[in-house]
């Protein structure tokens, strides 16, 4: 059984990098998404050496929520589904957070998801697809389709609806390869006990999709808190979990990948 183990958010702190690179080193996981509008971009972006690319695909986590110029997610939301969103502007910030990812990495991004999977709105995934299409002609990077199964609750439900389908049929008709469930979606609550059992339940989901899952998650080291990280204490306990010595036998049966 396949599966893209995927760690968001990196270049947001150091705090957060340093869980991500620990747990490549240990092969928990197999991709991570970059934030690279983040002030610190350049001096994460080093971390990502070739002995590291060896093991795991390096994305772009598109952002229009945080860093740079951002706007609240809700906000964003509205103005995408109200078609208010200039294509012109999201073109450029697209081309601006490739452009920074190409600067630190020296490649194309493997794949492009998006930061609260801002990617597949409307205005924005239209946008998306034609810069990427015109951008990497040669070889399209993969896309991460985020539409969490159902067992994952409201909160999985409304993701998916917020695009899923559209990107993903969008996508797969310009020649775009395509992630298939995304797992891992939850409310940051909980103890590590917690997430370990919803991690366990997440594997379950595995084999039960035609295209690779990717199964998301959001690790940071124990440190002082990072400011505006609402979401730190979810973060230490996904580290605690995933790296884990136990958590090899639950990764047992699993292959983990760096594209679907």
């Amino acid at each position: 059984m396949k599966l893209i183990l995927c760690a968001d958010d990196f270049g947001q702190s150091e705090a957060i990098d340093q869980a991500i690179i620990a747990l490549i080193e240990m092969d928990r996981l197999s991709a991570t998404s970059c934030m690279t509008l983040s002030p610190r971009w350049t001096l994460a972006a080093k971390k990502l050496t070739p002995s590291i690319r060896k093991k795991a695909a390096i994305g772009l986590h598109l952002d229009f929520t945080h860093f740079g110029g951002a706007i609240s997610h809700p906000k964003l939301v509205y103005l995408s589904l109200t078609r208010q969103l200039s294509k012109e502007k999201l073109q450029s910030s697209i081309h601006q957070q490739l452009d920074a990812f190409e600067a630190g990495i020296g490649t194309a991004p493997d794949y492009v998801d998006g930061h609260q999977h801002v990617h597949q709105l409307p205005v924005i995934r239209e946008a998306l697809l034609e810069v990427l299409s015109a951008r990497y002609q040669i070889k399209l990077p993969w896309l991460r389709i985020a539409k969490p199964p159902l067992s994952d609750g409201f909160k999985g439900i409304v993701i998916g609806l917020l695009g899923a389908r559209a990107l993903n049929r969008k996508a797969k008709k310009l020649g775009f390869v395509c992630s298939g469930s995304l797992l891992g979606a939850y409310g940051f609550n909980g103890s590590s006990a917690a997430y370990l059992a919803r991690f366990r339940g997440w594997l379950k989901e595995v084999n039960t999709d035609e295209a690779t899952p990717v199964l998301m998650c959001h690790p940071a080291i124990d440190q002082t808190p990072v400011n505006n990280d609402l979401i730190y204490p979810a973060r230490v306990r996904e580290f605690a979990v995933l790296s884990s010595e136990g958590l090899s036998k639950d990764l047992a049966s699993i292959s983990l990948v760096k594209m679907p």
